[in-house]
């Protein structure tokens, strides 16, 4: 199947199943949501969505934010992983947004990494959600995903590399919900472990899938010969 194929039919059947695919994160506004997403790293959105309610009533906006002490800060997240640098980046980042940004969260990916905590991945996604930018976050479901189906090549061994080649390929009015795509079909479906290939309606178009059918045949012909 040819690359462009495979994109074609992937976004045909995300389009006509999950029109609508959002974040998992709760949150209520730009401010809420860079928090959250910062908090997600390397943390599963359950645990942070337990964790933000009673920090956003805490601290409500980046003004408040900034002008808190880190062990408050890290008593709110202790669960999280990480506690200690998130703490720091949190209010590091608060403080620029006051300062730099008049509260507001900026737009633009470049001036995102500019803040505290805030990495390529975070910014996409504040770009994608907040401003609906056809910016790709590649996080682990997403890097995983695209590689087992064949989205991208074996040779795209970073994220950043992993993110030019899916923009490359997918329309820029699909990208911001094909990112929502990709990570909820690698949360539910397309495990790290045991990937639910059975259930999977793209195993039709999927490398992984194609592979492991020819070793099931390659072992059924070994012992049909035996």
């Amino acid at each position: 199947m040819l690359k462009k194929d495979r994109y074609k039919q992937l976004i045909s059947y995300f389009s006509e199943n999950f029109p609508i695919a959002e974040t998992e994160l709760a949150y209520r506004n730009p401010y809420e949501l860079l928090v959250a997403v910062s908090l997600s790293a390397q943390c599963t959105d359950k645990r942070v969505n337990i964790v933000t309610p009673p920090l956003f009533e805490r601290f409500p906006d980046a003004e408040s934010l900034s002008k808190a002490e880190f062990d408050e800060v890290f008593s709110y997240i202790r669960s999280i992983s990480y506690p200690n640098n998130k703490a720091k980046h949190l209010i590091g980042m608060a403080q620029r947004l006051v300062k730099e940004y008049n509260s507001e969260v900026p737009s633009s990916i470049e001036e995102l990494q500019t803040l505290p905590g805030v990495g390529r991945k975070t910014a996409n996604v504040i770009v994608s959600v907040i401003y609906n930018q056809p910016a790709m976050a590649v996080d682990t479901h997403v890097f995983r995903v695209s590689h087992r189906i064949g989205l991208v090549p074996k040779s795209a061994t970073t994220p950043l590399a992993v993110e030019k080649e899916l923009i490359k390929y997918i329309p820029q009015e699909s990208v911001p919900v094909a990112h929502h795509w990709l990570i909820l079909h690698g949360r539910y479906i397309c495990v790290a472990r045991s990937p639910k290939c059975g259930e999977c309606a793209l195993k039709g178009l999927c490398k992984h899938f194609e592979a492991l059918e020819r070793k099931v045949m390659k072992a059924a012909e070994k012992e049909a010969a035996k």
